[in-house]
């Protein structure tokens, strides 16, 4: 089956403002998970946890738009994936905590950085295979 033709593109007067308000809120939610939930032991697990439930959403939001009900709606898309998501995940802020982790145990900071990065690519290829399965016919 050939894929679905391009979505229409939007208007950057129209884009703009849908990934500005998604990306604040989308930070806004990050920052204020991080801020309620303390490290354990040392490591931000909250940054990790935020980037891997953000790749499977961001998953599931790519596997819908493969013929599914978001493959007409840019706006949808800009908000959500391109704004919230990227606003919510953020893998500069993995980055700074594993050099945190890295001046007192680099063992410890490569499974964090590196766990998660896989388990967000994991994560990801899981949210389009359960929405790829629900678009196929039964």
């Amino acid at each position: 089956m050939p894929d679905p033709p391009p979505p229409p593109l939007v208007r950057p007067s129209v884009a703009l403002p849908l990934v500005f308000l998604g990306g604040t809120a989308g930070t806004l939610l990050r920052h204020l998970l991080a801020a309620v939930v303390p490290p354990v032991g040392g490591v931000p697990l909250t940054i990790g946890a935020v980037n891997v439930g953000g790749a499977l959403v961001l998953g599931l939001l790519l596997g819908g738009l493969r013929g599914g009900p978001l493959t007409r709606r840019p706006h949808a898309r800009l908000l959500v994936g391109t704004g919230v998501l990227g606003g919510f995940t953020t893998y500069s802020a993995l980055t700074a905590d594993g050099v945190a982790l890295a001046r007192d145990d680099a063992a410890l900071a490569a499974a964090y950085v590196g766990g998660s990065v896989v388990l967000g690519l994991l994560a990801a290829g899981l949210g389009v295979a359960l929405t790829h399965r629900r678009a196929e016919p039964a």
